[in-house]
């Protein structure tokens, strides 16, 4: 997949501002407009147009583009990096737009989900009193708390225009309670904390998406958490009891005699403690100490000697 420069497809500097934004568009949209344009590419110029449109005149999705945008060119190979979005805070504002009849990979890689409004669209009543609009947000959380809960300070980007129509963030920040058990994926709700009623009506709900920070040592799949554990080759071939790190504490693990690299142990139940709590699996890695000294290599030597072992057996052609 390759990255879109949508500033180089609209003709604008990356500074432009939003009404230049949109007349470009108007200009280009009706020079490659299917129904009158002669280009022979007109369509896939007409919905390459569009789709960056919907990017940059959107001052969210704009300001989210634009963090990423900095580190990479037009046509390079491209895959979202972990949270890229993660600390911006979105509306579900937007105008419509042309119908491109779906929109790129490029596109959907960074917007197909999680830039859509969790919570739904507002509500008005006879009375013209309209509730705000649900904004949402992706957050990053540690593991850890999603074992034991915590309150944590949150911080973020809120976008918008300054009086020159150029895209301006302000900071956001809120104390929020990580329930114990939260899984990647599932959102915390804050009543009241999205965008303002009008005439009185009540204010949005800003809905958190969860996403777990890079972890050095574990990593989750749902409610289930893996984590690589490094044995000595006697440890392996002989059995033993290890201690164990889980995010919850450590625990002895029993090594069978005769283990393999892979080899998967599961501690049931000590995965994310969700009402249907996941497991935790141990996946064995045997790591060959160093022959670093004459000795060392000796008892290589010596094992060599001792073992009719080929690991490559059945291999020969």
């Amino acid at each position: 997949m390759e990255y879109k420069d949508y500033y180089k497809i609209m003709g604008v500097k990356k500074d432009a501002t939003q009404e230049e934004i949109k007349r470009s568009y108007r200009k280009l949209a009706r020079k490659y407009h299917p129904d009158v344009s002669k280009e022979a590419n007109a369509e896939t110029k007409f919905k390459e147009v569009g789709e960056a449109y919907e990017v940059l005149k959107d001052p969210e999705k704009r300001a989210a583009y634009d963090q990423l945008g900095s580190q990479w060119k037009a046509g390079q190979e491209f895959h979202p990096p972990p949270g890229w979005d993660a600390g911006f805070e979105f509306s579900q504002t937007g105008d419509g737009g042309p119908d491109l009849g779906g929109f790129s990979d490029f596109f959907e890689a960074l917007y197909g989900r999680g830039f859509r409004t969790a919570g739904g669209p507002g509500r008005s009543s006879r009375s013209f009193r309209m509730r705000g609009e649900d904004h949402h947000a992706k957050v990053m959380v540690d593991l850890e708390d999603s074992y034991s809960g915590a309150t944590r300070s949150i911080t973020l980007q809120v976008s918008g225009l300054d009086e020159n129509g150029r895209i301006v963030t302000r900071p956001r920040t809120l104390n929020v309670r990580i329930p114990k058990g939260i899984r990647r994926g599932q959102q915390i709700r804050l009543a009241g904390q999205g965008g303002s009623g009008h005439g009185g009506g009540e204010a949005g709900d800003l809905y958190l998406e969860v996403e777990f920070n890079p972890h050095n040592r574990y990593s989750v799949e749902g409610a289930d958490v893996y984590l690589d554990l490094p044995l000595a080759p006697w440890e392996a071939a002989l059995g033993a009891t290890v201690k164990v790190p889980t995010p919850a504490g450590a625990v002895d693990l029993k090594i069978p005699p005769g283990s393999q690299t892979g080899k998967k142990l599961r501690f049931k139940g000590r995965g994310i403690p969700a009402r249907q709590p996941g497991d935790l699996y141990v996946v064995l890695q045997i790591v060959l100490p160093p022959a670093n000294n004459e000795k060392q290599r000796q008892l290589y030597e010596q094992m060599k000697q001792g073992f009719s072992f080929n690991p490559r057996a059945g291999m020969e052609a």
